[in-house]
């Protein structure tokens, strides 16, 4: 039997594979993602990823990742800020939820700063990415995610596919984060939300902004929590000096101690080699500017280059991945 696909392919081939009737997560560009039929299939726009080949920016082709149905067919649906708290409550009682979520949106939001909380979080896997696009179309193209069976494109609610495994099968995720929290300042923010003005540094209110500027900050390095020895970033989208303004890629939290993630070679920053057969993994579009890794290899992983990872709770600068293992 042949191994399920995942890996860049042509619209062609990709049609092909939805008109067997396969089950397929997709990513691609907005343009040829809307060349596609439908069938089961959820997808997310994006035109950055990692290929057998290297990183590659593609307007052309789409990846596609196969979706074994080895037991029960898997469902597909959209869910919306009114019932995303339901998503794992409603994912197989053996299997995962795969979730592909549109950027910047409300339900982003949503998902950033509830999801810890969510019925069953933890206890069933669940694991996507966060949907984006060019990032020379920022704020004015709208990231997208789909459901196939419809062919129905939306930016404001997150496309869920819920994948039920046999008894004999279980779901892995594995998270991948070569940033560690440093020994400097302290940073507290006293708002939760994904942009801050003001943050308490090692208790001192200050203009945010400014103390970046001050401290010559390399803000390609996140802001990393640690969570009961968990280490989780929060990477800087943007600072407006003049507006006084930092804004990032997930939401920082009021009730949480950050530091900046200690020095970092980025060159050697990625590279996940993983323990078991992937069946499906995203990589940090941060990553792929950071570490120049256009035309380059970061390992055996191959998949998008996304807005955000989602491994039970959304994530930045990390590479995910999922593996189906035997129980």
């Amino acid at each position: 039997m042949n191994a399920p696909t995942n890996r860049l392919t042509t619209v062609d081939e990709a049609a092909t594979l939805i008109a067997s009737g396969r089950f397929l997560m997709i990513a691609g560009d907005e343009a040829v993602l809307r060349r596609l039929p439908a069938g089961n299939w959820i997808g997310g726009t994006i035109p950055y990823f990692m290929g057998e080949e290297g990183g590659l920016v593609t307007s052309e082709r789409i990846f596609v990742t196969e979706i074994p149905a080895t037991a029960e067919a898997p469902t597909i649906r959209f869910y919306d800020i009114t019932d995303l708290e339901h998503v794992c409550e409603d994912g197989p009682a053996n299997g995962f939820t795969l979730i592909i979520i549109p950027a910047f949106s409300p339900i982003h939001s949503l998902y950033a700063r509830k999801a810890p909380g969510f019925p069953d979080m933890f206890i069933k896997p669940v694991v996507g990415w966060i949907a984006g696009g060019h990032l020379a179309d920022f704020g004015r193209v709208a990231p997208l995610v789909v459901d196939g069976t419809k062919l129905a494109f939306d930016g404001e609610r997150a496309v869920v596919m819920h994948v039920p495994l046999p008894d004999s099968e279980y779901a892995r995720i594995e998270i991948f984060n070569r940033m560690t929290q440093g020994d400097g300042d302290c940073l507290r923010f006293p708002e939760t939300g994904f942009s801050a003005t003001r943050c308490l540094v090692n208790g001192v209110e200050t203009d945010f902004a400014a103390y970046l500027a001050t401290r010559h900050a390399d803000i390609r390095l996140p802001l990393v929590a640690d969570y009961g020895g968990a280490s989780v970033n929060v990477s800087i989208k943007a600072v407006d000096a003049q507006a006084g303004r930092v804004d990032f890629y997930a939401p920082v939290f009021d009730d949480v101690d950050y530091r900046f993630a200690a020095p970092a070679d980025f060159g050697a920053a990625i590279g996940a080699e993983p323990d078991h057969p992937p069946l499906w993994s995203c990589n940090c579009i941060l990553n792929y500017l950071y570490c120049g890794l256009e035309g380059r290899r970061s390992g055996s992983l191959v998949g998008p280059m996304t807005f955000g990872e989602i491994a039970y709770l959304l994530l930045n600068q990390t590479q995910v991945y999922l593996s189906i293992e035997q129980a």
